[in-house]
C-alpha cells in the first residue's frame, strides 16, 4: 500500500504561484508513475500532469502547459507541482495519484493510490 499526502495549496491572486507537494509513504513509490488531477466544483476530475518513474519524462494538459511543472525527488518520496501564472480557472482541489502505469496515462481510473487533495483558490 502507498499512502499519499498533498500539501501546499492555498489562496493566491491571479498571476501568482504555488508549489504543491505529494509525499508518499509505504509501498514502492519510486516504481510508480505519479500524476496530478484537479476537480473544480460541479465539474469532472481532470488530468493536470504526470511524471515517469525516473522523472525524465512528463506529460501536461494543454491548459497548464508552460505554466505548471511537475518534478519528483525519489530520495524524499515526493512529487512536486509548481503552479505559475495562475488563473481563476485553475481553482480546484488538486490530488496526486500513483500507480504502475505509463507516464503517458491520463485516465484517473488507471491510478491505484490517491491522496486526499489540497485546495487551490485563485482570486481575480
Amino acid at each position: 500500500q502507498v499512502q499519499l499526502v498533498e500539501s501546499g495549496g492555498g489562496l493566491v491572486q491571479a498571476g501568482g504561484s504555488l508549489r504543491l507537494s505529494c509525499a508518499a509513504s509505504g509501498g514502492i513509490f519510486r516504481s510508480y508513475t505519479v500524476a496530478w488531477f484537479r476537480q473544480a466544483p460541479g465539474k469532472e476530475r481532470d488530468f493536470v500532469a504526470s511524471i515517469s518513474v525516473t522523472g525524465n519524462s512528463a506529460s501536461y494538459a494543454e491548459s497548464v502547459k508552460d505554466r505548471f511543472t511537475i518534478s519528483r525527488d525519489n530520495s524524499k518520496n515526493t512529487v512536486y507541482l509548481q503552479l505559475s501564472s495562475l488563473k481563476p480557472e485553475d481553482t480546484a482541489v488538486y490530488s496526486c495519484a500513483a500507480g504502475p502505469v505509463s507516464w503517458r496515462n491520463k485516465l484517473s481510473s488507471s491510478y491505484d493510490y490517491w491522496g486526499q487533495g489540497t485546495q487551490v483558490t485563485v482570486s481575480s
